[in-house]
């Protein structure tokens, strides 16, 4: 059996329960070296193989897992965050059901997550933003026009923009032409829930100089909206005066009031 875990996003204790059970008990792990925190593997047991991805191919570790599978190994592919962003797993996945090898996939704590947290942040606040835009510059990887920069700031949702951290100068451009202002607030988070942790606030405007400051230059999130500092409505959820399925209000009230 072959597992893709969701290493958490960065912080050894945020990978879950279930993520680090599948840790201790594998034979094989194959694991995103560029990213993920090695003291997770600290937990492997003795005689525990272990691949670094950073320095292989996607038919190198095609044939690890082929190899440990033969074998009737207990293969674990780490992956940084939840596997299911930016991870390069259904090329993976596709392969393997191609091979008729079974697999399963643990999800993990995204980087997002983490990044939210040390902002204290909520993205999704009443009269904000009730939408959360997970994207990215294009680089050596195309992104879809309809997916552009400029395309989603015109929805002035909440932003969190992935691996864009060496195209700041660029990625402050397309922000303002899809209808950001300058001073709408935004926040760099280099490596969130790690030791080296750094949290950022600035603007859309000074995103580049801020970066440049503190010598960021990659491993970092982008996040850009009036989430960040700013007014906005109490949610109904608890308010003394809101009916739910479990409680009664004081009197009915509607989202409109």
């Amino acid at each position: 059996m072959v597992v893709f875990v969701g290493a958490g996003p960065g912080a050894e204790d945020l990978i879950t329960v279930r993520g680090q059970k599948l840790l201790r008990k594998a034979d094989i792990i194959i694991y995103a070296g560029s990213l993920v925190n090695p003291e997770l593997l600290e937990v492997k047991k003795e005689g525990c193989e272990v691949h670094n991805s950073a320095y292989m191919t996607l038919e190198e570790v095609l044939e690890v897992i082929r190899k440990g599978e033969k074998e009737g190994k207990q293969i674990v592919r780490l992956h940084t965050g939840d596997p299911c962003l930016y991870g390069a797993i259904r090329e993976q996945m596709d392969a393997l059901e191609a091979e008729g090898i079974q697999y399963e996939v643990c999800p993990g704590v995204s980087s997002f997550c983490g990044a939210a947290a040390a902002l204290r942040a909520e993205y999704t606040l009443p009269d904000i933003s009730q939408s959360v835009v997970i994207t990215r510059m294009a680089g050596r990887t195309p992104v879809p026009e309809r997916e552009s920069i400029r395309s989603f700031a015109s929805h002035q949702a909440t932003m969190v923009i992935f691996l864009s951290t060496g195209m700041l100068e660029e990625l402050r451009r397309e922000l303002m032409a899809g209808g950001y202002s300058a001073k709408t607030p935004a926040a760099i988070v280099y490596k969130a829930t790690w030791p080296e942790e750094k949290v950022l606030h600035c603007t859309v405007e000074t995103l580049a100089q801020t970066a440049a400051k503190e010598e960021i230059t990659k491993t970092a999130l982008i996040i850009v909206g009036n989430i960040l500092e700013g007014e906005y409505q109490r949610s109904l959820l608890y308010h003394p005066e809101f009916t739910t399925e479990f409680r009664k209000g004081r009197k009915e009230i509607t989202q409109d009031e």
